[in-house]
């Protein structure tokens, strides 16, 4: 018989489980998801605090001088690949957009090296962040920009823990637009009463790269066509992993130009931290979609339960790819003669939208491409056809037991008599009540 957590540590006593043991990669500092003990059998926990895993990315490691946590930022322009077939030139930090995770505890001292190899000035403000006026980084305001080639430094003692975000405030429009952001955890200086097994952070964020370009346009307003986490679109988003039963928390941040009202299915999680930190119990809330507006970070925990759920902004165009927003979705009208003839001018010119837009998982299937660096809409295989999505979606994999290395643990599998199948092909099967005509 599987129990919950809340019965696991009811029978044993909350303060006799401390928490896990946990592997810090090398360079990264993610977090390992290597096979463990049950939550219950589990050794206390050592260390400071346990690293977030950053969905796609990695954790800025620091080096300690003289007590203070030192970072180095380095603002420079890369090459991005969004998922295979579409790569742009963007900006960021460290070679990656988002920029590295920075993690560090409340009480920290710490100093953070900016250097600027940019084509023009920057600045960087700690979103959220209490410091000093003049650490804030709002250029021309607290302090000078920072010119190319030029390294400024940022000192200031932490003295909150939550989940936060990083970004220029200099030319924001263009270089935010371009990618430069990353997050900023943290850990609180007294271990957590209830801490967490799985701790995931990601980074909400759109871009406008036109067909056949490689530069993200920084002018577009509303008519985005990439929607990521963590800079990816599905399906290159990692899963989030867990083991049935663990605690699994997701930090989100949203440094987009929408609100997104992030829904994970299978369970009901509760809303329980942000920007300020993880808040008292009292004030916990459960949820199933939870918005996250601009320049909000949002923390969310759950009970995992074994499946394969998805995980999706519910705003439905945000969960899809390049998207032709001004040309019109034909619904229901036959344009089997203007294909035709609009082939003569475009060849390999394919109507869509007549049954609807899942024509579009058909064509991917045989093998029609679009325009040069341009996504799907809609792409990505399930273990049941397509999955037709895009854009801020990913799945939360959970298992009853992890394996060794469970970097992909497959599809999950159904135990028998617990998913939905076919009874009937006949469109008439059936009795279905249907409401009566007026009289």
């Amino acid at each position: 018989m599987k129990l919950s957590r809340r019965k696991v540590l009811s029978g044993i006593g909350g303060g006799s489980l401390a928490g896990v043991v946990t592997a810090l990669a090398a360079a990264a500092g993610d977090r390992a998801l290597a096979d463990e003990p049950p939550r219950a059998t589990r050794a206390p926990r050592t260390g400071a605090y346990d690293p977030v895993h950053t969905l796609n990315g990695w954790t800025l490691p620091a080096r300690v001088e003289g007590g203070v946590k030192v970072f180095h930022l380095v603002a420079e322009e890369i090459e991005h690949e969004f998922a295979p077939g579409c790569r742009a030139k963007c900006w960021g930090y460290n070679g990656t957009t988002p920029g590295p995770t920075i993690e560090a505890v409340e009480g920290d001292r710490v100093r953070i090296y900016v250097t600027n190899r940019l084509p023009e000035h920057t600045s960087v403000h700690w979103h959220g962040i209490l410091l000093p006026s003049g650490m804030d980084g709002v250029g021309g305001l607290t302090q000078r920009h920072i010119q190319p080639g030029e390294t400024y430094v940022y000192e200031f003692t932490l003295r909150q823990h939550g989940t936060h975000m990083y970004h220029p405030h200099a030319d924001e429009m263009v270089q935010m637009a371009v990618g430069m952001m990353g997050m900023f955890i943290i850990h609180p200086k007294n271990r957590e009463a209830d801490p967490v097994d799985r701790d995931y952070c990601l980074l909400l964020h759109n871009w406008a790269l036109h067909p056949g370009t490689y530069r993200p346009d920084p002018s577009i307003l509303q008519d985005f066509d990439l929607w990521t986490m963590n800079s990816k679109v599905f399906p290159a988003i990692e899963p989030l992993v867990a083991r049935s039963g663990e605690r699994v928390r997701i930090r989100m941040g949203n440094l987009s130009m929408w609100n997104h009202p992030m829904h994970l299915h299978g369970v009901v999680f509760q809303v329980t931290g942000g920007d300020g930190g993880r808040w008292p119990r009292a004030l916990w809330r459960p949820e199933v979609t939870e918005i996250v507006a601009v320049g909000q970070t949002r923390d969310i925990e759950f009970d995992a339960v074994a499946g394969d759920w998805a995980f999706h902004c519910h705003m439905s165009h945000h969960t899809m790819n390049a998207m032709a927003h001004d040309l019109p979705n034909n619904l229901g009208v036959d344009q089997s003669g203007v294909e035709d003839e609009l082939r003569t001018m475009l060849p390999g010119y394919r109507a869509m939208g007549q049954s609807g837009m899942a024509e579009h998982g058909e064509h991917l299937q045989m093998g029609l491409k679009g325009p040069a660096n341009t996504l799907p809409m809609m792409s990505g295989q399930g273990p049941f056809g397509p999955l037709e999505m895009g854009g801020m979606f990913t799945v939360v994999k959970v298992r009853d037991a992890l394996p060794a290395n469970p970097s992909d643990v497959g599809w999950y599998e159904h135990p028998k008599g617990t998913q939905a199948s076919r009874v009937s092909t006949d469109p008439d099967f059936g009795s279905p009540v249907r409401r009566p005509t007026p009289p």
